[in-house]
This record gives C-alpha cells, structure tokens and sequence, in this order.
C-alpha cells in the first residue's frame, strides 16, 4: 500500500458568510456547548464550502467528536454501514472521518474514487495486532479452515482472509461459510462473544482494541452503585467479564438502536466515549452516565485536518491492486452477506 500526498495547493479564500455560519451554527446546536459553536462555525462553513468544489463527501464514525459527526458528516455509522454508504455515493472525493482500515475499505469498494484520510496517524491497535504473514501462518496450522476477519484489519490481512465481518453480522457470516470450524481475526473478546451464540467452533486471534479492553467488570458494578437503575449496554469488544455484567451486548450501530427502542432514563454505553456524546444530542431526555474512554487513533481527526485534507487532496489512499483485488472479495463477500446494521 502506498499513501499518494497530492495535488493542489491551498488558496486564500474569502471569509464565510453570514448564511453559511448561520447553517453551521444550525447544525451545531444541541450537539456541542453554545460556547464552542463560534469557535467551530467558521471551520465548519470552510469545509462545506470545500465540500461543493471537489464533489466530496465526509464519511463519519459514530465515534467521531460532535463537531465533526454532526457539524460536517453528510453521512455517518459503523464499520458495516460506512462500507455500505461508500459503496452507494455518486461523489467524486471520499473523506473518511475515522481510522485508516476504514479508509482502505472505502478504497476497496470505490477503486476510481479519490478516498482521502485527513491524517495518517489515525490507524488502529487491534487493526496493528494482526500481518499478513500471521494469517498464512493460521492458515498453514489449520489447513482447509476458512478464516473470518472483523473489518478492522489492513487490507493486507484482509486480502489473506476469505470473508469480512463487523461485530453486528459475525454470526451470520461465520455460520454463512457452512464449516464446523472457522479461523476468526483479530479480536479475541469479540471471537469469544461469537462463540456463545453459534455451534462453529471459533479459532481465536489475541488482538482487543486498547480502548474496550481497558474496562473492567468492577467499573459497570460501580455505576450501578452510583446510579441505582442504570441501563448499561456493552460493545462485544469488551472482555467477557465485562459482557457477562451488562443489560445489553450489541454491535455500535446495535447499541445506539437498542436506547431509541428502549429509551431507558439513565444508560452507560460502555465503548468509545465520543459516541454518547453524539446519541445524547439526538437523544437528549436521557441521561447518559459516561464512562470516557476515548480512542486516541480516532482523535486525531479534527475540522482543522479535514479542511486541510479537502484544501490539498492529501492524503489519498491508494491499495496495491495485488492486494486490493483479493482484499476487495472478502468486502464484497460480507456485503453479500448481508446489508443490515453494522458493527
């Protein structure tokens, strides 16, 4: 894989108007405290501006700061549901407002697009827990096994696996490979949530995501001491000792539908810290308690990134199509799989 750094040099451009502040400052309102909306408005009638000149999209994750996912975002969501708008959008330039893997994916299914990731820092512990060279080794060890791989993994793993999956559609993919044994990367909490709910026998993978291994059983049992009543909803991310004391395990896109259904008055989303912040402003009748763990990688993403990515089409992301056409089957095969919600 290489990263192309391209192309057009930033202009001085007018200041925004009146109306596209007042647009801006609309869309902020609820989501972010009236003190930041002056702060963030102006950034935020740039990019749109930027947005119209280069025929470019903003792709957001839910756990994106609010000012990006509801300030700029024209379409946002998981893994999964990420994948499925990148592969619907008529736009010229992809800004992928989340972590490189998401990036590549995006590649992956729009190769004659421009996919843009505002910084290249922004990568992924559990993406990094996993090579290539370590599938191959998987696969020499269980030989004829088929291997599943969560979608945050490189498109270089991606390419040695045979089938995507996010944590929404893990069970449906794993029993869709009709195997009594499947290979599953690289999330070890993940693969052992997997392995309650179907008869496949999972082969785990020791990767976690630094920001959901770092919860504890003893931090839900202490909200429930604290907040008498609470929901709590728990990624399958999470170590099993965390699962096994939450009210509900879901997938990303799983947990924010489950509070809408359930509109439970007080709730704890134990995942990445920033995706309460978002649910809380659609959602604002209930009281979100927030155990803030944040995910360093997804931080690094900011308006100010994002404007400058737009300003000078930096930093395209390019896949080498050795890999990217092996890499693109095990996407377009989980796509198959099913179009629901994402994880």
């Amino acid at each position: 894989m290489t990263i192309e750094s391209a192309v057009a040099a930033p202009v001085v451009r007018p200041a925004p108007s009146r109306a596209a502040l007042d647009r801006a400052t609309k869309r902020l309102q609820g989501a972010v405290p009236d003190v930041e909306i002056a702060v963030h408005a102006p950034l935020i009638a740039r990019i749109e501006a930027l947005k119209a000149e280069r025929d470019a999209i903003v792709l957001a994750h839910n756990y994106m700061t609010p000012e990006i996912f509801h300030g700029v975002a024209d379409l946002v969501g998981d893994s999964l549901a990420l994948a499925n708008l990148a592969s619907e959008t008529e736009a010229s330039v992809i800004v992928l407002a989340g972590v490189h893997f998401m990036a590549e994916t995006a590649k992956l299914i729009n190769p004659d697009k421009t996919v843009l990731i505002p910084d290249l820092g922004a990568g992924c512990s559990l993406a990094e827990s996993i090579t290539p060279a370590d599938v191959r080794a998987l696969r020499a060890q269980y030989p004829g096994v088929p291997v599943v791989t969560y979608v945050n993994t490189s498109a270089a793993v991606k390419a040695e696996c045979d089938i995507c999956c996010t944590s929404s559609n893990a069970v449906e993919v794993v029993e869709s490979l009709g195997s009594d044994r499947v290979i599953f990367v690289p999330d070890q909490y993940l693969s052992a949530h997997v392995a309650t709910q179907t008869d496949v026998e999972i082969i785990p993978w020791d990767g976690a995501c630094e920001v959901h291994e770092r919860f504890v059983a003893q931090d839900l049992i202490s909200l429930r001491e604290s907040w008498p009543g609470i929901e709590i909803i728990a990624h399958p991310e999470c170590p099993q000792e965390v699962l096994a004391e939450a009210d509900f395990v879901g997938s990303t896109s799983g947990m924010i539908q489950h509070v809408r259904d359930q509109r439970p008055e007080r709730v704890a989303l134990i995942t990445e810290c920033s995706m309460s912040d978002n649910v809380a402003a659609e959602l604002p009748e209930i009281d979100f308690v927030r155990p803030c763990n944040l995910c360093p990688y997804m931080k690094r993403i900011t308006l100010t990134k994002i404007a400058r990515s737009l300003e000078t089409m930096q930093h395209a992301v390019e896949i080498d199509e050795a890999v990217a056409g092996r890499a693109r089957i095990a996407v377009e095969r989980m796509l198959a799989v099913g179009r629901g919600r994402g994880g």
